[in-house]
């Protein structure tokens, strides 16, 4: 079953029960267990290997890996964080200012996507940042959880892989073999990364044009017709009740906007300097790094566990200074905040678990060698066809980064001309291809974040962000076709002619599909 279509069996299992069911735990706990089963079987070590496998070297080795690590406990502090400000009444007080300035539903949509454009660091930091900031305004104005949340996964891992200055961009440039500076290559991909531009252009065009289509418009149609907490949407029922969303007596009263904005800019900035400083930005002699090359080389993790610590220990500070809250109740969000991320972090676990099992039986040798048996003989073509490729593998495995680091060598040992213009379209299909996989895939760290940040149900999150990002998907794969055969004009031609047909394609089809919405409702 190692390197063969078996290998990915159990992540299919996993990600088809999460739909069916709509329950995610089990869902991803039985792909395990098929994992743990199919490569006892291959390495005849009976029931006892079958449970080594699945709880010493999977569970026990992800939770012990000094990445994820850093990642849980990032996700701690960050939660803490959250509870802070909401018991410092911070997050309060920004809903009574968005309130007069921000006065339809379009607009908190809009000003929930600006703000996932400006935090574009790190999609983990992103997703919970902006769901705690924006879930009481979204609220207020009847923007559906599951809506919430695909604006902040659309603005997440979309808009990491095209900032130059963010913990994607370093990954990307760490994937690409020594000699060749990544990072340049990562900004050439950049224009031609054409998934995360469309996802974002989308995303205007629809809260703009007012309208919605697949499962999402059942939510948000519930929300519009007062008949939320039915049948419909259970989980919004005490949004219905309480549209300003439930408010803990014990929030402070003298919170203020600061009390949000100012934690929120002490994150970004430290968690900048946390990870420049794993790059070593801050070393003394030869060791010291330019910071671009500091931020290329950083270790993402540690980095925003330094960064994310430190911002929490001088809200802390000048809470208690200003005597917003006492010590003892800032003490008090430590354990408010990791009960809230416990469910993120369980998903997390499991995700990261079901992954070691497909790893184990060889699923990433088996799509790259795929790429390299058949892709490389249809050279116009093998942009689209890494974007699938990239796209399936980032889906069944749940990583955008492990797609990064499949296909990427692949595609430079393809072309290994610096100059050759299908080099950068196809690394760039291969980034877009993960983003866009990862964008669905249930089990994607980025898209369990996104769901704690909204606070919404995992399950119908994925259910209602599908045909959206499959509908980018498909705009995207056509214009990697053209961007295939226009290669040949050069990289500046190629760029400009896929980039009119792209937008052109993306534009005609929400227009089809509002004015099919339109003859529906009427």
């Amino acid at each position: 079953m190692s390197g063969t279509f078996w290998s990915l069996v159990p992540a299919i299992v996993a990600i088809a029960l999460a739909l069916i069911t709509k329950e995610v735990y089990s869902s991803l706990f039985i792909g395990i267990l098929i994992g743990g089963v199919f490569y006892a079987v291959d390495a005849a070590s009976g029931f006892s290997g079958f449970f080594t496998h699945v709880f010493s070297d999977g569970m026990i080795s992800q939770l012990s890996d000094s990445w994820n690590v850093g990642i849980l406990v990032f996700l701690v502090v960050l939660g803490t964080m959250v509870a802070l400000m909401n018991k410092a009444g911070g997050s309060a007080a920004f809903g009574e200012w968005a309130g007069k300035h921000i006065k339809t539903k379009v607009g908190a949509q809009c000003a929930t996507i600006f703000l996932g454009i400006l935090i574009f660091i790190d999609d983990y930091f992103n997703c919970l940042t902006v769901g705690s900031v924006m879930k009481p305004v979204t609220e207020k104005y009847g923007v559906s959880r599951e809506k919430l949340a695909y604006l902040i996964d659309a603005t997440a891992a979309p808009i990491c892989i095209i900032a130059p200055i963010s913990s994607w961009a370093a990954a990307v440039a760490g994937f690409v073999s020594e000699g060749e500076n990544g990072l340049a290559l990562f900004c050439k991909a950049i224009p031609f990364n054409f998934y995360a531009f469309f996802t974002i252009i989308m995303m205007f065009a629809m809260v703009v044009m007012r309208f919605e289509y697949g499962t999402m418009a059942r939510y948000e149609n519930a929300l519009d017709s007062s008949v939320a907490g039915k049948d419909i949407y259970s989980d919004f029922a005490d949004v219905a009740k309480n549209p300003h969303g439930k408010e803990d007596n014990s929030v402070s009263a003298k919170g203020k906007v600061i009390d949000l904005v100012l934690p929120i800019i002490l994150l970004i900035v430290f968690c900048v300097l946390g990870m420049i400083y794993t790059g070593g930005f801050f070393a003394s002699g030869e060791d010291k790094a330019n910071f671009v090359d500091a931020f290329a080389n950083s270790d993402a993790s540690v980095g925003l566990v330094l960064g994310s610590f430190a911002a929490l220990v001088i809200t802390v500070i000048l809470f208690v200074a200003r005597r917003v809250l006492s010590f003892k109740d800032c003490m008090g969000c430590i354990p408010d905040g990791f009960k809230a991320m416990v469910p993120a972090i369980l998903i997390l676990t499991l995700a990261w678990t079901l992954k070691a099992m497909t790893d184990s039986l060889g699923a990433a040798e088996y799509v790259a060698g795929l790429v390299d048996g058949s892709a490389a003989a249809l050279k116009s073509f093998l942009p689209s066809i890494i974007f699938i490729i990239a796209a399936f593998l980032a889906f069944a495995t749940g990583t955008s980064w492990g797609t990064f680091g499949i296909l990427i060598p692949i595609c430079i040992a393809v072309f290994p001309e610096a100059g050759d213009p299908l080099r950068i379209i196809s690394i760039s299909a291969c980034m877009a291809g993960a983003v866009c996989g990862d964008h669905i895939s249930p089990i994607s760290d980025t898209t369990i974040m996104a769901s704690a940040g909204a606070q919404c149900n995992h399950v119908n999150h994925v259910s209602t962000q599908l045909p959206y990002a499959l509908s980018a998907a498909a705009v995207s794969f056509l214009t990697y076709v053209v961007a295939g055969f226009s290669q040949r004009l050069g990289i500046l031609a190629s760029g400009i002619i896929s980039w009119v047909v792209g937008v052109i394609l993306l534009c005609a089809f929400l227009l089809f599909m509002k004015k099919r919405v339109s003859v529906k409702r009427g």
